[in-house]
């Protein structure tokens, strides 16, 4: 079932064309990932898309009834209501009966009030949406309701609009970059929510670990061409390398027939016969093909960045707390020559602060941060560029410097390392307030590194970033020879350039890791006992407010649960027993992985509201 389609559609902003003549379609239960560069217009696709934008030319053709949501970059919210008042704005019918029933939960004395709000949520089978409901906000750390918005920073902005659209279930789901400002235990949440739910989706992002696990369909703008690819991202790795392979054939034999050719031209007469007129109307087509020149640069720069001497930095003692809040509390660590080392955390505990500290930007509570002589920072922070305004690309990063040192004594200047950021010499004449958002995000990576740093320090740089820039800074990264630290949510790029985690644990706490970020789930799945689980779901339930006996619905749905989780343990060891006597098929062997991993997900879930049933019916 076509959900929307898109026919024709193009924008320009002056001379500047972003698009041209671009159409394809979204489709009911497809999960669509959108893949260009920076600036081909990805955001202005979604608005147009979401009906916040218009096209210059072309159309958006939608299903008559389609409920559509948009998450946008920003989100425009009335800054004196709560979270709750905001959340209970929205168009969804059942959140009132939720929020009459809550209320009535508050106000025992009045039955008249709990059984009227009580048979509201009957009739409109509320139930199973409360759970979800409430599951949501708990996911996304949307815990005070009674916050003001105006009050909330901008990452628990894009969590509450996010929270919004999930709770009302729209049809068709247009996310920009949805899993910025989310911490890995958010994004991972997210990403089992989306693998299980019939939810049609199209979004752009970076987070190549939530292309593979989430997408099923791969759209890609490259060079003004669509491409589609039925399947995840390692799909459309595959796939796109077997076509770029094919395009260099194509390109090679047209350079070979345009040689040809080209002699034939110069040795023709001026009089020329109808054949011959055919022949050079050929010419130009084949000239036009053996002249194309794709857009991109593989950066492989070989920094020859100042010699790190024996003492790079050590840290003694660190105290740090903000209030009440305790960041650092006596952490202690000398870093080596060479050490890459990535830092993980959920947000709030104290990731950015950590590295303002070791630059010296904030002021320490207690101990000390001493610096080796030879050491050169380049710090990479989250609030990104300056813009000035009338500045041009070329500018900014001559105020840096003019050049860099390579080694074998050869250099490269600004315009060449811009070049290799993918800036092409028109691009950077521009004026910067004329960028995209991922577009300034790479022109501020290379102000940091024409610097010159042998200790690079690197804060959320995944955000914004298309995926071509992700591979480029990280084929980057991959032969940098100095210190690096970074704090990052892109898994894939974490696992890909760190040895090693500072895992932040909250309440001053930090561990020291020796492993990338899928070797610390795997140790951490394993040290986490299946009664450990149960406990802290009991705890959680005894938490929940009496709220009195059972109802028929809930003591129906109470033994169904019991049933049904009997039967998932028994599908379960069945699975795990065919894998371990090695009787699967080879075929079956990712499907039956998938298939294990939502019974496992499935038995969370349930043993979860069986405990909160069971607390309820005790109580």
């Amino acid at each position: 079932m076509n959900y929307l389609s898109v026919e024709n559609i193009s924008k320009a902003y002056g001379e500047r064309v972003l698009f041209d003549d671009l159409s394809f379609g979204i489709n009911k239960d497809q999960k669509i990932a959108f893949v260009a560069k920076n600036g081909s217009g990805k955001t202005s696709i979604l608005n147009i898309i979401a009906g916040k934008d218009t096209p210059d030319t072309g159309q958006i053709i939608s299903r008559k009834g389609i409920h559509l949501a948009y998450l946008a970059q920003d989100s425009d919210f009335d800054g004196n209501l709560t979270v709750e008042e905001t959340i209970f704005s929205t168009e969804n019918k059942i959140l009132p009966v939720i929020q009459e029933y809550e209320a009535a939960l508050q106000n025992p004395d009045d039955q008249d009030a709990y059984q009227k709000a009580f048979e509201q949520m009957e009739q409109h089978n509320a139930w199973d949406f409360e759970t979800q409901y409430k599951q949501i906000l708990s996911k996304l750390k949307l815990d005070n309701l009674q916050q003001k918005v105006g009050k909330l920073s901008g990452g628990q902005r894009k969590r509450l609009a996010l929270a919004i659209i999930l709770i009302n279930k729209p049809d068709l789901l247009i996310l920009d970059e949805p899993t910025n400002h989310l911490d890995l235990e958010m994004i991972e949440w997210l990403e089992a929510f989306f693998a299980k739910e019939k939810i049609t989706l199209f979004m752009v992002t970076h987070d190549r670990y939530f292309l593979e696990r989430v997408c099923n369909e791969i759209i890609e703008l490259d060079n003004g061409k669509l491409y589609k690819y039925k399947g995840n991202y390692s799909y459309y790795l595959q796939n796109k390398e077997e076509r770029l392979a094919l395009e260099a054939t194509n390109l090679s034999k047209a350079k070979s027939l345009f040689k040809k050719e080209l002699d034939w031209m110069r040795r023709q007469p001026k009089a020329r016969t109808t054949k011959s007129k055919s022949r050079i109307d050929d010419f130009f087509e084949i000239k036009k093909k053996a002249h194309q020149r794709r857009q991109e640069h593989q950066v492989q720069l070989e920094i020859n960045m100042e010699r790190l001497g024996s003492k790079i930095v050590e840290l003694h003692n660190i105290k740090k707390s903000f209030d009440d809040k305790v960041i650092l509390n006596g952490f202690d660590y000398v870093f080596k020559r060479g050490e890459r080392i990535g830092i993980i955390g959920k947000n709030g505990t104290g990731k950015s602060s950590f590295l303002n500290m070791l630059t010296g930007q904030i002021p320490l509570d207690g101990g000390k941060v001493v610096v080796g002589e030879t050491v050169k920072f380049g710090y990479y922070t989250q609030k990104g560029i300056q813009i000035k305004e009338g500045q041009k690309v070329i500018d900014v990063i001559k105020e840096f410097g003019e050049y860099i040192p390579l080694t074998k004594g050869r250099k490269i200047s600004a315009a060449q390392l811009l070049e290799r950021f993918l800036f092409s010499r028109k691009k950077q004449h521009d004026f910067v307030e004329k960028l995209s958002g991922g577009e300034q995000k790479r022109l501020y990576l290379c102000a940091v590194l024409i610097q010159n740093p042998n200790f690079l320090i690197l804060d959320e740089p995944t955000n914004d970033l298309d995926v071509v820039t992700l591979n480029v800074l990280e084929a980057f990264l991959l032969d940098y020879p100095g210190n690096l630290l970074v704090v990052s949510h892109d898994r894939y790029f974490m696992d890909k350039i760190v040895d090693s985690l500072f895992v932040f644990q909250g309440e001053g706490v930090v561990e020291n890791f020796p492993g990338n970020y899928t070797d610390f789930r795997a140790y951490e799945s394993s040290q986490v006992p299946e009664s450990k689980k149960v406990e802290k779901v009991a705890e959680k339930a005894q938490k929940q407010p009496n709220k009195g006996s059972l109802s028929y619905n809930e003591k129906r749905e109470y033994g169904l649960l019991e049933s049904d989780i009997e039967k998932l343990q028994k599908r379960r060891q069945v699975i795990e027993a065919a894998f371990t006597d090695g009787t699967i098929d080879t075929d079956d062997i990712q499907e039956k992985s998938l298939e294990l991993q939502e019974i496992i997900q499935s038995i969370e879930e349930k043993e979860e509201r069986w405990f909160e049933l069971s607390m309820k019916l005790e109580g």
